[in-house]
């Protein structure tokens, strides 16, 4: 049996699974103690897990195909100020290098309350007879000022790198460790990309001897495969990659589940909930796919895109908050903080009897927190999880599931203390949690324009239960627990794929900048650990802010698989159809198909001014697995073949544009075949459109048929 194995790195245990590589079926699963204070850090505690699960699998070296690691490492370095002082080297000359001194001072900047990552700077004019002296000199000065790690920075460095590589070059041969702006990011904007490169250098050193302590753990257990780490945007990079470019580690426990969910649960538009003991960490699926932003280090903008993540101190060991007899919050502080046992954990008939009293958690906490103290002088904290057991939100089945009976013992003596019954103090508990978490997700449902009739709310981790249930019956929506929730995350590692991304600044970009950064982005992700012939290339242009973007993502062998791939019925497909639209199954029409893809159509209304029914035909695109992929009101389709592609295509979207005296305007296109979905959606031309599309199909042959849809 071949077997892919994932490992996350939390910050309480380290979790490992071992799947079957044909199946995609879970064949094992052991935990460890995180070994934050051990000599090799949180590799010890990989290295040991490792073995643990090939053993209890009987698993041979051999038979590893893919192994990669999720790591919370450079997110708690960040938050916990455990990084190294950086020296920027800023290049430059006359009046341009003079703003460059500006753009590139950063000073402390602060990671959290207290906690600075502390930079300097040395500027050395690239006019300067010997410049690899002057830096050399520069990069002296800066190590005498503190600094341990190091930044080449220099305006326009996207467009001519050679100055920035050579500092990275004299620091690599004076055995320092060193950034260049321009491999962090190929966007214009010294002073974002300046600081992005910095938070990066900052967590080098550390992440450097981890990576390093962990990949030759690897090697010395004779497993050929090479290691792989998660990213924060839910694909994966070699150790190479993490070398250069460990900032792309940050977040990237939080990206490990929602990329396990999408490939357990077919989701089309849903909320993800990874819930833990402590933190729910809440995001965004829309057409399948998870929603990516640039992310923000102590509230800091960065080039570093990662997955949209909300974190809210709501999740199952949340501590209950009492004031004046009055139940007034749940959380932030929990069981675990607290040190303290669950109450629906606790043994049969383990809570006989007992009394109440509030404590604080942490000297600077209110002490408005409840626990109980048992006959026996046991202390077990109130918990959210204790009141969704009580309240039946739990099934018997679920890794949340308590013990029935000192739970209610445990809430009936909560309820005596504050005069109501324990399951209304229940309810109180899990309507206040539930205000938090519906706030957020109304938010989420808005900002991405999701339709709250087709939205599923999926739960994950150990507590996915205790939110999802209770918050799916509040808000009138559709629920689910994904498969393996307890360690989805740890599952999310072992499925992943490699992901490469790149970004230029650039405004109206030609057919020669098109094919430029797609020949890039391909030979990035076929370093980073892919194989060249499963990479599939998205081409993105944002005209507002000039970005032309490259996406690409890779299996780590020849061949790439569905996890769970089953093909439903033309019947079962309708059925998804027509919820997706809002309309009866018996207005939908199956209208065309290619590849794993299949269009309906319907008929949808709307009522104006209450009365006046306005008809729309809206069509919705799936997947041969069943997940809405696209759907559009007034959305017009064409079938046609790669041959066709200069005569009926070029018609279909010629009477699709919207001309005027200024200009003509082209709609919105999706383009599908085979197994690809191409967005050309943020093409401002037809000439940008055809380029990006002959580029993609040019290997088609003139009979493959392709489906395009286009909408305004």
């Amino acid at each position: 049996m071949k077997v892919r194995i994932g490992i996350d790195v939390g910050g309480t245990f380290t979790d490992a699974v071992a799947i079957d590589n044909e199946t995609f079926e879970v064949v094992g699963s052991v935990k460890v103690p995180t070994t934050h204070t051990a000599a090799e850090g949180v590799a010890a505690g990989i290295v040991q897990v490792l073995h643990k699960v090939m053993e209890q699998c009987e698993i041979r070296p051999e038979d590893v195909i893919f192994i990669a690691h999720g790591t919370t490492q450079a997110t708690n370095a960040l938050l916990e100020g455990d990084v190294a002082p950086v020296g920027i080297i800023t290049l430059g000359s006359g009046l341009q290098g003079a703003k460059s001194k500006g753009d590139t001072t950063m000073g402390d900047i602060e990671l959290s309350e207290g906690k600075y990552l502390r930079s300097y700077n040395e500027y050395v004019d690239t006019n300067a007879p010997d410049l690899d002296g002057s830096i050399r000199a520069a990069i002296q000065k800066l190590q005498e000022q503190g600094a341990q790690t190091f930044v080449a920075a220099e305006a326009f460095s996207v467009d001519d790198p050679k100055n920035e590589n050579r500092g990275v070059e004299i620091c690599g041969e004076m055995g320092l460790p060193a950034t260049a702006t321009n491999e962090i990011s190929k966007l214009y904007g010294l002073k974002v990309r300046t600081r992005t490169a910095v938070i990066n250098a900052s967590i080098m050193p550390k992440m450097l001897d981890a990576a390093t302590m962990t990949d030759q753990s690897i090697k010395n257990a004779d497993i050929k495969s090479p290691l792989m780490v998660m990213r924060c945007d839910g694909g994966v990079m070699s150790i190479e990659e993490v070398r250069k470019r460990p900032i792309l580690t940050m977040l990237s426990g939080l990206a490990a589940g929602v990329a396990g969910a999408l490939m357990y649960e077919k989701v089309s538009d849903g909320i993800f909930f990874e819930a833990g003991g402590t933190s729910v960490d809440i995001s965004v699926i829309k057409n399948g796919k998870v929603m990516i932003k640039y992310a923000q280090v102590g509230g800091h903008k960065t080039y570093l895109q990662s997955l949209d993540v909300r974190t809210l101190g709501v999740a199952g060991g949340s501590m209950i908050r009492v004031c004046d007899k009055k139940i007034v919050d749940v959380g932030p502080r929990s069981a675990h903080i607290a040190g303290m046992d669950y109450e629906c954990f606790a043994p049969e008939g383990g809570i006989p009897g007992g009394s109440i009293r509030q404590i604080a958690p942490r000297a600077d906490d209110p002490c408005e927190y409840v626990i109980l103290d048992d006959v026996s002088g046991r202390s077990y904290s109130y918990t959210l999880a204790g009141a969704a057991n009580l309240l039946g939100y739990v099934p018997e089945e679920d890794y949340a599931h308590g013990v029935a009976a000192s739970n209610e013992a445990a809430w009936a003596a909560l309820g005596v203390w504050l005069g109501i019954s324990g399951r209304d103090a229940a309810r109180q508990v899990m309507d206040l949690a539930m205000a938090k978490l519906s706030s957020v997700v109304e938010e989420l449902i808005a900002e991405y324009g999701l339709d709250r009739n087709f939205t599923t709310l999926v739960g994950g981790g150990g507590s996915g239960a205790v939110i999802v249930n209770a918050l799916a019956e509040k808000m009138g929506v559709r629920c689910k627990m994904a498969k393996n929730a307890p360690y989805i995350s740890t599952i999310g590692v072992a499925l992943a794929m490699v992901r490469e991304q790149m970004e230029r600044t650039i405004a109206n970009p030609t057919d020669e900048d098109i094919k430029r950064i797609r020949a890039d982005v391909i030979e990035k992700i076929v370093r980073s650990g892919a194989k060249e012939e499963t990479v599939d290339v998205a081409i993105e242009i944002d005209a507002q802010k000039n970005i032309l973007r490259a996406i690409a993502t890779g299996a780590t062998e020849l061949r790439q698989k569905s996890l769970g791939a089953t093909e439903l019925t033309r019947e079962q497909l309708t059925q998804i159809a027509a919820d997706s639209l809002g309309i009866a199954a018996k207005d939908v029409s199956y209208c065309a198909g290619t590849g794993r893809w299949n269009l309906f159509e319907g008929q949808t209304q709307k009522k104006l001014l209450g009365f006046i029914k306005l008809k729309n035909t809206a069509v919705a695109v799936l997947d041969r697995e069943g997940v809405v992929r696209l759907r559009k009101e007034k959305g017009r389709f064409v079938t046609f073949t790669r041959a066709e592609q200069d005569s009926r295509f070029r018609r279909f979207l010629d009477e699709n544009t919207t001309y005027s005296d200024a200009n003509a305007t082209i709609p919105k296109v999706f383009v599908f075949y085979k197994e690809k979905m191409l967005d050309l959606t943020g093409m401002q031309t037809a000439e940008q459109l055809y380029s990006i599309l002959n580029v993609e199909t040019e290997m088609l042959a003139p009979e493959e048929q392709l489906l395009a849809v286009a909408y305004k």
